[in-house]
C-alpha cells in the first residue's frame, strides 16, 4: 500500500505575506453568513524543534581562546605494517603503524633484542630482531621507511626459508624480548605518543525584526509556540520562532560543520588567516577519525547481525567502550526491532514478539530500547533530526547515497591531556565548547536594539539579535560509528 504525502500550506518562514501563509475567506467579506472562527492556531507539525541530542551525550564548558587543543593518547603496545624486503632474506621494510600512520625516519619503536612475531596471509613466525636500519642496504634515509633484521627462531635460517616472499605484505607485532647472559641492556627508550587536535569556535548569528507599528496591533488568531510565547500578538511567535531555530541552529551546526579543505573558495574573515574558516562537526570527526558503516543492504537498515559484529570487531581494536548509544531514524530502529524480533523463535506468529510476556490484554510490544551482542550493550534511541523532513529526514529521502542512518556514541567519559590547563582531565567523549570570560558569555547571547520598548535607536522599529560562538570536541573518534 502506497501513502501519499500530505499536501500542506506554506508551512516555512517567508519574508513576505502571502496567500499561502495567512488566513482568508476565500468568498471575501461581501459573503451573506458569518462563519464560525476557530482562534486557536493548530499545532499540525507538533513539537518542530530538533535540538536536545548533544544535551542527551554531552557536556558543555567554557572556554576563552581562539581555540581548543586536546591529545590523545597513542597505543601501548607496538605493531606495524610492512613487505619483506629485497636486500638480505631477513629483512623487512615497516612503512605504517598498525593505525596506518606513516612511520617517520627515526620514530620506529622496535630495538635491537626485541622478539616480534611476523605475520603475513598464510605464514606466521616468531624472530628475534638483531639489526635495525634506516633502509634495507643499511645506508641512512630521511623517507619514511624502517627496515630490520628480523631472525626466525625455527629451524629455517631465513624468512625467505620459512616460506615469505619478496614483498609480501606483513604485520609485525612486539611480544617482549630476550638479552643473554651478562649483556648491556638497549640503548634506545621508547617515548609515549600522542595525537594533538585542534577544533576552533564558529560564530552563529540571526535576527529578527518587527515595525512598531506591527508590534503595537492584535491579531485575532490566538498563536502559541516551543518557546512558551501565547496569545493575540503574531510579533511574539515570530520573535519565539526564531528564538527557537536558533538554538536548533547552534546544535545543527556543531553536528554538520566542515572545516574549510585547502583550496576552499570559502573566504570569511578570521584572525588566523586564510584557510582556517568552518569547525569540525561530529559527522566530520567521526567520518575522518571514526568508523562508518554503509550497511548490509547497501542504503537500508541492518536486516541481521552481521553489521553490528562487523562493528564489534572494530570496537575491540581501539577503546572497546563496553556501553554505547544509538540514536538512529526511523527505518532503522524498526528494522532492528524487527531484527531482534527475528531472534525469537516464536517471533514469527506474533505470540511473544517484543516483550517476551505479552498476553491478550496488554498492548503488544513491538519494539526494543536495546540488547547486548558479546560483551557491548546497545541502547537504541530515535534521533528526531535524522526524521524530519525539513531537516536530514528530508535530505535523507532524496539523497539515498549520502544518507546518515544513525550514529553510535560510546558512553563515559575519556581521559586526555589539556593542553589549555596543562593536566589530564575527564571529559565526555562529546562536549561543546563556548566562548566566555569574567565579563563576556557567548554560550547564547540575545540583546534588543531600536525604538520599540527600550529606546536604543531612532530606528521605529525592534530588531531582536542572537549570537553564539561555539564549537564541538570529539574525544576518541576511534570508539565512534556512523551509519551511512
Amino acid at each position: 500500500m502506497a501513502i501519499t504525502p500530505a499536501s500542506q500550506t506554506r508551512a516555512a518562514a517567508v519574508q513576505a505575506t502571502l496567500s499561502e501563509n495567512y488566513l482568508d475567506f476565500s468568498t471575501g467579506w461581501a459573503q451573506q453568513y458569518l462563519p464560525d472562527l476557530i482562534e486557536k492556531e493548530a499545532e499540525v507539525f507538533g513539537k518542530r524543534t530538533v535540538a536536545g541530542f548533544l544535551a542527551q551525550v554531552g557536556a558543555e564548558e567554557a572556554m576563552a581562546a581562539d581555540q581548543v587543543v586536546w591529545s590523545e593518547q597513542g597505543r601501548l603496545h607496538l605493531s606495524y605494517t610492512g613487505t619483506i624486503g629485497t636486500h638480505s632474506a631477513n629483512t623487512i621494510n615497516l612503512t605504517h603503524d598498525v593505525d596506518s600512520q606513516a612511520v617517520a625516519a627515526g620514530e620506529l619503536g622496535i630495538r635491537v633484542g626485541d622478539t616480534i612475531l611476523v605475520a603475513s596471509s598464510a605464514l606466521t613466525e616468531k624472530c628475534l630482531v638483531t639489526m635495525i636500519d634506516n633502509n634495507d642496504a643499511g645506508v641512512q634515509q630521511t623517507t619514511a621507511t624502517q627496515f630490520i633484521t628480523a631472525v626466525p627462531y625455527s629451524s629455517n635460517a631465513t624468512l625467505q626459508a620459512v616460506g615469505f616472499g619478496t614483498n609480501d605484505a606483513v604485520t609485525v607485532m612486539v611480544y617482549g624480548s630476550e638479552w643473554g647472559k651478562g649483556t648491556a641492556g638497549t640503548a634506545l627508550a621508547n617515548k609515549p605518543s600522542f595525537t594533538r587536535f585542534t577544533n576552533k569556535p564558529v560564530i552563529i548569528k540571526d535576527m529578527y525584526q518587527v515595525s512598531g507599528s506591527d508590534a503595537s496591533q492584535i491579531g485575532w488568531v490566538e498563536v502559541s509556540g516551543e518557546e512558551g510565547q501565547n496569545g493575540y500578538l503574531w510579533y511574539l511567535k515570530a520573535e519565539g520562532d526564531t528564538r527557537a531555530r536558533f538554538g536548533d541552529y547552534c546544535e545543527m551546526a556543531l553536528i554538520e560543520a566542515e572545516k574549510t579543505g585547502e583550496n576552499s573558495a570559502v573566504a570569511l574573515p578570521t584572525d588566523g588567516g586564510a584557510g582556517t574558516a568552518g569547525t569540525e562537526g561530529l559527522f566530520a570527526a567521526i567520518t575522518n577519525r571514526g568508523n562508518l558503516s554503509s550497511g548490509i543492504t547497501g542504503v537500508n537498515a541492518a536486516t541481521d547481525l552481521a553489521e553490528f559484529d562487523a562493528m564489534l570487531a572494530e570496537f575491540d581494536k581501539n577503546g572497546a567502550i563496553e556501553e554505547n548509544m544509538m540514536f538512529v531514524n526511523r527505518s532503522t530502529a524498526l528494522a532492528m526491532d524487527d531484527m531482534l524480533a527475528s531472534m525469537n523463535s516464536y517471533g514469527a506468529g506474533g505470540t511473544s514478539y517484543g516483550v517476551f510476556d505479552n498476553s491478550e490484554d496488554m498492548a503488544l510490544n513491538l519494539g526494543f530500547s536495546g540488547f547486548r551482542r558479546g560483551s557491548y550493550d546497545f541502547y537504541k534511541s530515535d534521533w528526531k533530526y535524522l526524521n524530519d523532513f525539513a531537516t536530514r529526514g528530508g535530505i535523507n529521502d532524496r539523497n539515498k547515497v549520502g544518507a546518515v542512518r544513525g550514529v553510535v556514541i560510546p558512553a563515559g567519559v575519556s581521559s586526555v591531556y589539556d593542553e589549555n590547563l596543562g593536566k589530564n582531565l575527564k571529559r565526555p567523549f562529546l562536549h561543546v565548547r563556548y566562548r566566555a570570560s569574567q565579563t563576556e558569555s557567548r554560550k547564547m547571547k540575545t540583546w534588543i536594539t531600536g525604538s520599540v520598548g527600550a529606546v536604543t535607536s531612532d530606528l521605529d522599529a525592534m530588531t531582536v539579535n542572537f549570537l553564539s560562538e561555539r564549537c564541538l570536541v570529539v574525544q576518541g573518534a576511534n570508539n565512534f560509528c556512523m551509519l551511512n
